[in-house]
């Protein structure tokens, strides 16, 4: 029995590094709002990919990228389209004009959206608790946008139809990125596909950001948010990846699915206690629709418990 108990140990860690994973991108959701309300989107895109390329820019050796092939390249690049840049300026967009508690429950949607595209891209036939998971997901973000709440008090601002449909896009792009990680998983390292997509990122995002950094005010920005920033770019491009890719290799795949429910709730929780939004009963239902959703999809009714001996 004494034997036993590390691996429940280690099982336990990888466990915690999911969890871990989804609270640093749930919290970020309402970063990101924290810091576009000083930063002009533009900029802080063109900053967050200047962050992570210089932690990155050792995995980008020549010798090494030449090893990668052509079609892989045209993969990698579509990846950074949606997965990066698209993503990158829609969410910041989006937050920008609804409530990280809004925010935060339609980016949890993130998984029925990848069943919905793999269905519609790779013909991959979604299961029926898939297809009531989709179906939930949708009922959540219908309940979002019928809601008027839930937007900062203090700025006595309302939930914006613009902004949850731009972090709806962004969902949409992030999903995209997920179905085209899957040609590239077995030839290229998880880490090594994260460094390429941000390198094609931050090309895409350069011409914008030089244009916006023209008439952008240093000076105006408090010193807090130039830590949220660097905080924003290690976490989102370094830290969130690595905790999530170390965790799910350890972790059986219907299980680490029931962890994204972490991602609505970092985000509700850092919008209400930072930037003083209440969510309303439409929040409630919504949450309350993906995160049933999600564990639906996710736990897998043939697999038992083990067995005490």
């Amino acid at each position: 029995m004494l034997a036993e108990l590390p691996p429940d140990h280690s099982l336990n860690r990888y466990v915690w590094f999911l969890i871990a994973a989804m609270l640093l991108v749930g919290s970020n959701v309402g970063i990101g709002k924290s810091i576009v309300a000083f930063v002009p989107v533009l900029v802080f895109a063109l900053l967050r990919f200047v962050i992570a390329l210089a932690v990155l820019w050792p995995l980008l050796r020549p010798s090494k990228m030449r090893e990668v092939k052509r079609g892989e390249w045209l993969n990698l690049f579509l990846q950074a389209l949606f997965g990066t840049f698209g993503f990158t300026l829609l969410m910041l967009n989006g937050v920008a004009r609804t409530s990280a508690v809004a925010a935060g429950v339609i980016t949890s949607t993130i998984p029925a959206v990848v069943a919905l595209f793999a269905w519609l891209f790779l013909g991959e036939r979604p299961n029926a608790r898939a297809c009531v998971s989709i179906a939930l997901a949708m009922l959540g973000i219908v309940a979002v946008n019928l809601s008027r709440g839930g937007a900062s008090a203090a700025a006595g601002a309302t939930g914006s139809l613009a902004g949850n449909i731009m972090v709806l896009g962004a969902v949409c792009c992030e999903s995209l990125y997920v179905i085209l990680s899957r040609r590239l998983t077995q030839t290229l390292a998880a880490i090594d596909i994260c460094a390429y997509t941000h390198l094609f990122g931050f090309l895409l995002m350069l011409p914008l950001g030089i244009e916006a950094l023209a008439g952008f005010d240093y000076t105006a920005v408090p010193r807090g948010i130039w830590a949220l920033t660097l905080w924003y770019g290690l976490s989102a491009s370094i830290f969130s990846f690595w905790l999530w890719m170390k965790g799910i290799r350890h972790v059986h795949g219907s299980l680490a699915g029931v962890f994204s429910a972490v991602l609505p709730v970092a985000a509700a929780g850092y919008g209400i206690v930072f930037l003083g939004e209440r969510p309303t009963l439409a929040h409630g239902v919504a949450l309350a629709c993906v995160v049933t959703g999600i564990a639906i999809a996710s736990i897998d009714p043939k697999r038992s418990p083990p067995v005490a001996s």
